[in-house]
């Protein structure tokens, strides 16, 4: 255990129930391996205060420039993101210092009585604002109405129950870490025909380059290899064909004994056209309790430098990936627009 001196270590993150849940246990853990207190910081965001659709707020980044703005001013010492809402770019000066271990990656369909996605009425109304989710959905049934929906989870479940919508698309790891009580039936969509966003299911712990190296250390012990593995596969793709969460791009990678699972979908608007890489190769890293790959920029000697082979090696599959689905036309399919 590192046991850093000073004032309690202060974690900014955002207002929302599941940031709020998703820090706490970041916070607690941290306790753990650090000795010392850890105390939440709450930060508004610009996805936060605008309720317009998140594609036309610029996707990706809308809830991550605040809270990187109080880490910058010192006003916090680290933050905590859902991964999937950051840009594939990480700013000068910045660290994802961990990739704890992944929670559920997969979407879930849910409405009020258990009937499949394949299954509902026609004309039925699907409440997401994810053009990725929107795309998946109309791919399976296009006779189906889409709806933008903003807001917390318990609002978006309610128009459920209340019959405003038929069905909503969540993620499977933010219902895990709320629990919220409903009585809408969950119905999980498989992975190798519905790949999720980079990153989904995962969380991102940043702090400054530059900051205590002790902090540094403490929140590298609760890196899961495997994770940072994975979702830097993930990661290198979008950034590849340099897509973000505005786009209709699905990708997943998993790890399997010593070899790494990658299936990358590329959508039209509508989903009247896919575009799907899948790979499956052997990779060597480090597993839970051997120890961590350390992010680029901490560290020093032998053990750092194989945690940044590894990082590189997942980025040269991710970048692989992205370039044979540009070869096969994915750049016609990733917009900024919105079906809606």
């Amino acid at each position: 255990m590192t046991v850093l001196s000073g004032e309690p270590i202060r974690l900014g993150t955002r207002r929302s129930a599941l940031a709020m849940t998703q820090s706490s246990h970041v916070a607690r853990a941290l306790e753990q391996v650090s000795g010392r207190p850890v105390e939440l910081v709450e930060i508004v965001s610009e996805g936060d205060t605008n309720r317009g659709s998140l594609s036309q707020l610029g996707g990706t980044g809308v809830f991550a420039t605040s809270l990187r703005e109080s880490l910058k001013r010192r006003e916090c010492d680290l933050l905590v993101h859902s991964l999937k809402d950051l840009p594939t770019a990480q700013p000068e000066g910045f660290v994802i210092a961990a990739n704890p271990l992944r929670a559920d990656p997969r979407d879930v369909i849910l409405t009020a009585d258990g009937t499949p996605l394949e299954n509902l009425p026609e004309g039925s109304v699907v409440g997401t604002g994810s053009p990725r989710r929107i795309a998946q959905v109309l791919r399976v049934r296009p006779d189906l109405e889409i709806h933008d929906l903003r807001g917390n989870v318990d609002s978006r479940m309610q128009r459920v129950v209340d019959g405003e919508l038929t069905a909503i698309v969540l993620a499977a790891a933010g219902l895990a870490r709320l629990r919220p009580d409903s009585p809408l039936v969950y119905e999980n969509r498989d992975l190798d025909g519905w790949p999720t966003a980079a990153g989904q299911g995962a969380l991102a712990v940043e702090t400054l380059e530059d900051g205590d190296p002790d902090l540094l250390a403490a929140i590298a012990m609760l890196d899961d290899a495997p994770t940072r593995f994975a979702v830097t596969v993930e990661r290198a793709v979008l950034a590849g064909i340099e897509a973000g969460c505005h786009a209709p791009v699905g990708v997943h990678a998993r790890l399997d004994g010593g070899r790494v699972h990658v299936r990358a979908s590329v959508y039209g608007l509508a989903g009247e056209r896919a575009i799907e890489e899948v790979l499956s190769e052997d990779v060597s890293i480090d597993t839970p309790g051997e120890g961590y790959i350390r992010p680029q920029g901490s560290g020093n000697g032998a053990d750092a430098a194989d945690g940044v082979d590894q990082i590189d090696h997942a980025r040269d599959i991710g970048n692989g990936i992205a370039r044979r689905l540009l070869e096969r036309g994915a750049a016609d399919l990733v917009s900024r627009e919105s079906p809606l």
